[in-house]
């Protein structure tokens, strides 16, 4: 029988609380992308009330800066990620990665049987 996929979520927690998980790291990567987290927002399809109650619970339990912030002047303000939210980024990546990865090498042990209604 074919239909059956495994799916996996992952997150960080800091002191028992969530910290980063798939919202939150979309949030993130669109402010890099975009420099300030109103257009982050308006990117993400948020508000920019969502977008910024999100980010301050994000900075009030993590152990590092995350955000580098410029008032705005002319030109508008600026927000962008400190180098240590970029690591953070990049290696939760690649632990989603290989979570995902061993996940499906788990699934064909345990489902894959020739002739099985659960054949993976």
């Amino acid at each position: 029988m074919t239909g059956f996929r495994v799916r996996s979520k992952t997150w960080l927690e800091v002191n028992g609380k969530p910290f980063l998980g798939d919202g939150r790291l979309r949030l993130l990567m669109a402010v890099q992308r975009n420099g300030s987290i109103n257009a982050a927002a308006k990117d993400l399809g948020i508000s920019y009330r969502k977008a910024w109650a999100q980010l301050q619970a994000l900075e009030e339990i993590s152990p590092m800066p995350l955000l580098e912030r410029r008032t705005g002047g002319r030109g508008g303000g600026e927000t962008r990620l400190t180098a240590q939210a970029v690591e953070l980024i990049e290696r939760f990546e690649i632990l989603r990665h290989q979570v995902n990865q061993q996940a499906d090498r788990l699934y064909k042990e345990c489902f894959s049987e020739e002739g099985s209604d659960f054949d993976a």
